[in-house]
């Protein structure tokens, strides 16, 4: 393994409250695609829609719904990788108290992080949720209603709208995830960014926020990122081989 990779080892040793910051690309060894990338994001595949016309437009919602259960089960059937596994080790052993993630797989949860210690940004696309009275609905369910139905029906509680519980391009960030997101942030003395090319704010203000307040900053990916020249760390190499090696698990 590289000597970026030992040093990783040594600033997570030395380190006492270690908050991980996860993109994308610690899910694509796990076989999900990451949105971005050019000819194989997701978003180069399908256009997606945005919230206004989901919350305006039965039509809207339909082809919403038709993308979610159509195609691959890449999400659906994807399991944790090496990535998660370490980072969840490192969850256990007290190391780290908190994930900040971007990605709405549901793996970090999988991986064996406690949900109270996932800090979801962008939601969560396992389950879906009224709009109106955040009463929580699986997936499975508004599937099979979908297939029968053509469409998905009111809550059943309230009369509002049943949305997968991710966030979508012009929904609002959510207030709780935001703040709990910045007090984790505040807390700890190193922060390390896992997968993610720190393009897509306000979630990638917290890495510039944690390095601002002097928390340490290293930073995994496979590709540069905008943060690679304030950063304390980068180091550039596959990320499920290099938590692995890092934390000492197979």
């Amino acid at each position: 393994m590289s000597e970026a990779a030992d040093e990783l080892a040594n600033v997570i040793g030395e380190a006492y409250n270690i908050v991980f910051f996860t993109g994308a690309g610690v899910s694509t060894e796990s076989g999900i695609p990451d949105f971005r990338s050019p000819g194989t994001g997701l978003w180069n595949k399908i256009k997606p829609v945005e919230f206004q016309d989901f919350v305006s437009s039965e039509s809207a919602r339909q082809e919403s719904w038709r993308q979610r259960f159509s195609g691959e089960r890449r999400m659906q059937n994807a399991k944790p990788n090496r990535g998660h596994l370490a980072i969840a080790r490192l969850i256990a052993d007290g190391k780290a108290s908190a994930v900040i993630t971007q990605n709405v797989d549901n793996l970090h949860q999988d991986s064996g992080v406690p949900d109270d210690q996932v800090i979801e940004l962008h939601g969560n696309a396992s389950y879906a949720a009224c709009l109106s009275c955040s009463t929580r609905v699986e997936m499975a369910d508004v599937e099979s209603q979908f297939r029968q139905r053509g469409t998905v029906e009111p809550c059943g509680r309230c009369g509002g709208i049943i949305k997968s519980a991710t966030i979508s391009f012009g929904q609002a960030m959510p207030e709780g995830p935001m703040l709990r997101a910045q007090a984790a942030t505040e807390a700890c003395d190193l922060m390390i960014v896992v997968g993610s090319s720190l393009v897509v704010y306000p979630a990638a203000g917290f890495p510039e926020y944690a390095k601002r307040r002097g928390a340490g900053l290293a930073i995994l990916n496979r590709e540069p990122t905008p943060l690679d020249d304030v950063a304390d760390l980068v180091v550039h190499e596959e990320i499920g081989p290099t938590l692995s090696y890092v934390v000492g698990i197979n």
